[in-house]
């Protein structure tokens, strides 16, 4: 039997039981899919892979534990043959680049149809030289052009700022009339096109590439322990 005509052996990383069941059955559903286990985050993803070798992981890039970068890492390390497909909400370019670079075959946002993640599973399977990706125009071109250059938008650099000044994101939405979980998703969108763990780290990083100004009056800020928003220095917003 060629490799062609096998069964695809598929493991699904989420840590959204819900999401998780719902890649089951879409897979499942394909005569020439099976899916070998599931897993909600790193450590677990590591271990499904080291045990059942799939062909092709299908991998959150926010689960629990490990960056996305380092999870890809050690599978890579110990299931050279599984091909990895990314499935993320956002598709900044400097994530993108650095999963590039660790060995990604795919890169999918979770927006894309049933189909198309369909024949993503098959073609990085299928096809070893081909690269998978549903992102947006503007991504792909930073990452063509070597992700150099980041772009924020202006409400972005405006939020960015306001969180350089240790406000918390409940300061941030009254002094900007906005929700707090509109803040957050800017934030998201923020750390995702900087690369940044912390609100910390991305304001550190925006500064030192000159996409914000800092404050006259006070030093570039560093994290204390009684700052309001800045507590637990989380990977996310």
């Amino acid at each position: 039997m060629s490799k062609s005509d096998r069964m695809i052996s598929i493991a699904v990383v989420d840590d959204h039981a819900l999401f998780r069941e719902g890649l089951r059955e879409i897979l499942e559903a394909q005569d020439d899919f099976e899916v070998v286990g599931e897993a909600g985050d790193s450590d677990g993803a590591v271990a499904l892979v080291e045990r059942e070798r799939p062909d092709v992981v299908l991998l959150d890039v926010e689960i629990p534990g490990d960056d996305a970068t380092q999870t890809v890492a050690r599978m890579r390390t110990i299931s050279p043959e599984s091909q990895i497909i990314i499935l993320s909400m956002y598709d900044g370019p400097q994530l993108l680049s650095r999963l590039l670079a660790a060995g990604i075959r795919g890169y999918l946002l979770k927006s894309v149809h049933r189909q198309e993640l369909v024949s993503a599973v098959r073609s990085v399977r299928d096809e070893p030289d081909r690269l998978v990706l549903a992102v947006s125009r503007d991504s792909f071109a930073q990452v063509q052009g070597g992700g150099s250059k980041v772009v924020l938008t202006d409400r972005e650099r405006e939020i960015l700022e306001l969180a350089a000044q240790a406000l918390s994101n409940y300061q941030i939405a009254t002094r900007l009339t906005l929700t707090e979980a509109t803040i957050k998703r800017h934030l998201h969108n923020i750390f995702t096109k900087l690369g940044a763990v912390s609100r910390i780290d991305a304001v550190n990083k925006a500064l030192a590439a000159s996409l914000i100004s800092p404050r006259r009056d006070q030093p570039a800020p560093r994290p204390r322990p009684n700052t309001p928003g800045l507590r637990g220095q989380r990977s996310f917003p």
